[in-house]
């Protein structure tokens, strides 16, 4: 919802009497459907207590055995939820009597509205107007609806319900939460809460966050989104959530397929990808890009929170004990390395390779196999493990089954009893003690590796960004110019005044409208000079030739007209603001610090490579504003030019304290300055440590607000 305070949401999911509006005895309606969800919740929890159900259809006046009444006002009882599946037009009258009965939770199936058009945008306006009058807890239009498996309770219109569960499942696709659920029904994966989201007119995903945060039956939130409607909130609920929960979320729709040009290069690069995907590691998120890893990492994550050593491999098969390593490794985790004492009761039980990854050999049965497993479990260098059993001859998968459960309460362990038949008993077994088997040892080590993620992002204390003393007001009328004018493309030489009164150093430089003004700026500069063209236009000034470097004295005036005439090319003269005149600064390490204002989130900061190479290499990191000094610090470290700032073959280290100086002072303009939708500061010239960095050049798009 728009206001940021506790909502109480626990009547949808447990309610004491519920309304089916729409309700019909026509087999295959989707009224037909949730009706019959719903009455089997009556029975389901009539021993702990009597739950009201109600039809509402003025055609029947009976279905089911359920009384069906005219319309919701004609329920003479109170009703805690209400879920409505009756033609779109029809909805805010529902919503008008639910309010009015003093009714605060809805859930609406109906589709047709802003996914159907202007008219039913206009529509679901509509019920946004009549939640916020009555205070409604709206979810949907245009969803499948709820399940609360805990309290037997199915409203929606499925026909399966999944089995109970510690993971709680919210997704914005209805056909994609429908699929899910048949799914985990044949895997035997179970749900504490799944919903719907459907269009989000009122209730978001961060209302459901919230309210799944305090619940008990809860142990992982998953999601599936392709959008978020309050970004910034998103990131704070998430952030103060994940301290206590994972959150593993896919994300779709994330190109950006259409966008207009951008101007800068930071522009031009941070798509919605970049955005989402840095928001979700800032907020501590467990990201992923496939069906598989949304629900291993959350399967995994709802028994194993974290790992502390290393990970160990026991195996009867060299091959895929092998597979197992080189993921290990890839993937940045750690091959648990054997205390003395391990490695001699691994020699004394004859094995193939006593060291890490331990193979039985193919011969060995279920007995040496669980013997190994209980010699590397009792190692404390070990942190999990993952157990990799072949269908030999020798090998009873049941009785190996029983010593990775037993051994699993002394130490986390994954099972990769690689097999069909032969494995599909202890695997159902694993399954009702909420332990996912994998065929492949590689998702069992991706699995364990977002534990590991997520493990050092809840352990990472959050530190305030800083604020800096400013001379805010030096700019603000030049960007109420700017902002009236909405430049596309920079505040040409005004925008290097923007730079230094945020602290951020630039070298010496001047704006000639003439070659005797361009001759008198270098002259007070001193030589040699650099000269750019200065146009909203020309927005690569090198790939035209409206660059030149290193001009001496007697060569000022013809780099001055000569420039002028290749701008002229590309650009009216009245689009010429004049010829920047700066100081040649030589030597550094060229980097690139960029901004774009993304919608969902804000000020996307970029830092990597800089220079005419930086669409061609894309070294880039990405981090949301405001930075604190940890993000500022991470984005450099993140990149792969981080090593040529450390110094390489004999160089002196750059000054990287600088730097983070500059990114965190950029971090704050972007901040305090919305009108500023795009930025460059291209490059940023960092020098030997002590010796500072500047900005040399500077792209800056101004818009509204």
């Amino acid at each position: 919802m728009s206001n940021e305070t506790h909502l109480d949401i626990s009547g949808i999911f447990n309610p004491e009497s519920i309304a089916v509006v729409g309700a019909t005895p026509k087999e295959g309606k989707i009224g037909n459907t949730l009706l019959k969800n719903i009455s089997s919740f009556r029975g389901k929890a009539k021993e702990k207590a009597k739950v009201r159900i109600y039809a509402v259809n003025p055609k029947y006046d009976e279905i089911f055995d359920v009384k069906c009444h005219p319309s919701v006002s004609q329920i003479e009882e109170a009703v805690e939820l209400v879920v409505v599946a009756v033609p779109a037009v029809s909805v805010p009258e529902v919503l008008e009597q639910c309010g009015k009965k003093g009714i605060k939770n809805v859930v609406v199936i109906s589709a047709g509205f802003k996914e159907a058009g202007r008219e039913g945008a206009m529509l679901e306006s509509e019920l946004i107007r009549i939640s916020d009058k009555y205070c409604l807890n709206l979810v949907g239009p245009n969803c499948l609806g709820i399940i609360n498996t805990h309290v037997g309770l199915n409203a929606t219109f499925g026909k399966t319900t999944p089995a109970r569960g510690n993971v709680a499942f919210l997704s914005q696709s209805g056909a994609f939460a429908l699929a899910v659920i048949d799914w985990a029904k044949t895997a035997n994966v179970g749900f504490s809460k799944v919903v719907s989201l459907g269009n989000k007119a009122v209730l978001d995903e961060c209302d459901f966050i919230e309210f799944l945060a305090k619940d008990n039956e809860t142990e992982v939130i998953t999601i599936y989104l392709e959008d978020v409607r309050a970004g910034r909130r998103f990131m704070d609920v998430v952030r103060r959530i994940t301290k206590t929960k994972p959150v593993v979320v896919m994300k779709s729709g994330r190109t950006e397929a259409g966008a207009k040009a951008a101007s800068s290069h930071t522009g031009s690069i941070a798509g919605s990808s970049e955005a989402f995907s840095t928001a979700f590691q800032q907020a501590g998120v467990v990201e992923v890009n496939s069906i598989n890893d949304l629900f291993d990492f959350s399967l995994t994550l709802s028994r194993i929170r974290g790992i502390k050593g290393g990970i160990a491999i026991v195996t009867n098969s060299g091959g895929p004990g092998v597979m197992a390593a080189d993921a290990i490794e890839e993937s940045g985790l750690e091959l648990a390395a054997f205390d003395r004492e391990t490695i001699e009761k691994l020699r004394d039980l004859r094995v193939a390779n006593f060291y890490n990854p331990v193979d039985v050999m193919g011969d060995a049965d279920s007995d040496k196999f669980g013997t190994a497993l209980g010699i590397v479990a009792a190692d404390e260098n070990v942190g999990a493990i993952i157990a990799i059993l072949s269908p030999t001859a020798p090998i009873e998968f049941d009785k190996a089954g029983d010593y990775v459960l037993d051994l699993n309460a002394k130490k986390p362990i994954v099972p990769v009893f690689m097999g069909g038949e032969t494995v599909m008993q202890p695997v159902e077994r694993f399954k009702k003690h909420g332990i996912t088997n994998y065929f492949d040892p590689v998702r069992a080590v991706k699995a364990l590796y977002a534990v590991a993620k997520y493990s050092a992002s809840r352990e990472k204390a959050p530190a305030p960004p800083p604020r800096f003393k400013v001379d805010r007001k030096a700019i603000e009328k030049l960007m109420e110019i700017r902002e009236r004018e909405e430049s596309k493309l920079g505040v040409g030489v005004e925008g290097f005044k923007v730079l230094e009164a945020y602290g951020i150093p630039v070298p010496s430089y001047g704006k000639a409208e003439s070659a005797e003004e361009a001759l008198e700026i270098a002259d007070r500069i001193g030589y040699p000079v650099s000269m750019k063209i200065v146009s909203p236009d020309i927005v690569h000034k090198t790939d035209v030739g409206c660059v030149k470097l290193n001009v001496g004295r007697e060569a000022v005036k013809e780099a001055f007209f000569e420039i002028l005439h290749r701008a002229e090319k590309y650009t009216s003269a009245r689009r010429i603001d004049g010829i920047l005149v700066q100081q040649m600064v030589g030597g550094g390490k060229e980097v690139i610090v960029g901004m774009k204002r993304d919608t969902h989130f804000g000020p996307l900061i970029m830092f990597g490579l800089g220079g005419i190479y930086v669409e061609v290499f894309k070294d880039l990191s990405f981090r949301i504003a405001p930075l604190s000094k940890d993000d500022a610090m991470e984005m450099i470290k993140s990149v792969k030019a981080y090593r040529l700032l450390r110094g390489v073959r004999g160089e002196q280290m750059s000054d990287i304290e600088s730097l983070v100086n500059v990114l965190l002072r950029f971090s704050q303009l972007c901040m305090d300055f919305p009108e500023i939708l795009e930025a460059d500061l291209n490059p940023v010239k960092v020098f030997e440590q002590g010796k500072g960095c500047c900005a040399i050049d500077l792209k800056m798009a101004i818009g509204k607000k």
